[in-house]
């Protein structure tokens, strides 16, 4: 880092701006107000903020006035094609030299270099850092995070890696979300295993909150089952990730190989990919992802 960074972040000190204020976002931004930072923010809908305004942060007019006034920038937005409008077209023209760009949303890798480099060409600096953990996660600061960029870069942002989550460097530009890709890849079969596990509980007349009990401890236990086992059973659907998100996520692992590599063949992907479209073909795309467990109900004639 060059020498404007003297010392480390410091709540009294470092200008943090937000920009994506979803159900995860809401929660990561709020932890770090928590924390003593002050955040500016802008959301195109202002009323979606008002929570994080009463609790001290401020309302940026557009992101270029973000970008400006800020040290650190955060994004937590929808679709690579959001992070190109945003972050490419808008804040990086507005960025004074050293600011630190952090991308959490869930994008291409292709796109995080191209960030990377823009970000460079202007004296600044970008670390693609998509997370795992859900609402969950993102409320009580356990968010599993995904960095890729310059190590010292990454080094730098602990103190507020740590209210979030876990930092985990993975390699430079894109591999942050290289890292993200392979990880939903392992959620969405999870996700669909613990989905045919209880619709086949159900139709051998199990208790499926019994089963789930019993199967937590063996080699069926999983991250996915204690965060969405309950929730498949009692009809919870509520985001902590959209399903449409999935289908995206698991796209650039299936669909898309980098110029020049291999393409992997990924046949359980591919399987997972198609039964979340099958939700949002359904009009359950905004349904958490556990709701994949009605695409099975529904193939074995159960109503969904």
């Amino acid at each position: 880092m060059s020498s404007r960074y003297p010392e480390p972040i410091n709540p009294t000190r470092t200008s943090i701006g937000w920009i994506g204020i979803g159900v995860m976002g809401h929660a990561m931004a709020g932890r770090l107000i928590a924390a003593g930072y002050t955040l500016s923010i802008y959301a195109r809908t202002p009323s979606k903020v008002a929570a994080l305004l009463s609790l001290g942060a401020t309302l940026a007019a557009s992101p270029a006035d973000l970008a400006a006034s800020s040290d650190v920038v955060f994004t937590m937005i929808g679709h690579p094609s959001d992070v190109q409008q945003i972050i490419l077209n808008t804040l990086l023209p507005s960025l004074t030299p050293n600011t630190v760009v952090i991308d959490h949303t869930s994008s291409h890798p292709d796109l995080a270099k191209r960030i990377y480099n823009s970000a460079l060409e202007k004296h600044c600096y970008s670390v693609d850092a998509p997370v795992s953990g859900g609402d969950v996660g993102a409320r009580d600061g356990k968010l599993a995070i995904f960095a890729g960029g310059d190590y010292d870069v990454v080094r730098w942002l602990t103190p507020l890696f740590d209210e979030l989550g876990q930092a985990n460097y993975v390699g430079g530009a894109g591999k942050g979300q290289s890292c993200k890709i392979a990880n939903q890849i392992v959620v969405g079969g999870n996700l669909v295993g613990l989905s045919e596990g209880l619709v086949f509980a159900e139709k051998a007349g199990l208790d499926k909150e019994r089963f789930v009990e019993a199967a937590r401890g063996g080699a069926a236990g999983s991250m996915a089952m204690e965060l969405f086992g309950k929730r498949m059973i009692e009809r919870d659907f509520r985001p902590g990730g959209f399903a449409e998100y999935m289908v995206k996520d698991l796209g650039m692992g299936v669909d898309v190989a980098d110029e020049g590599e291999a393409v992997v063949v990924l046949p359980g992907a591919a399987l997972s990919k198609q039964l979340f479209a099958g939700m949002v073909a359904n009009g359950d795309g905004k349904f958490g992802t556990q709701g994949v467990i009605t695409v099975i109900e529904r193939i074995n004639g159960m109503g969904g």
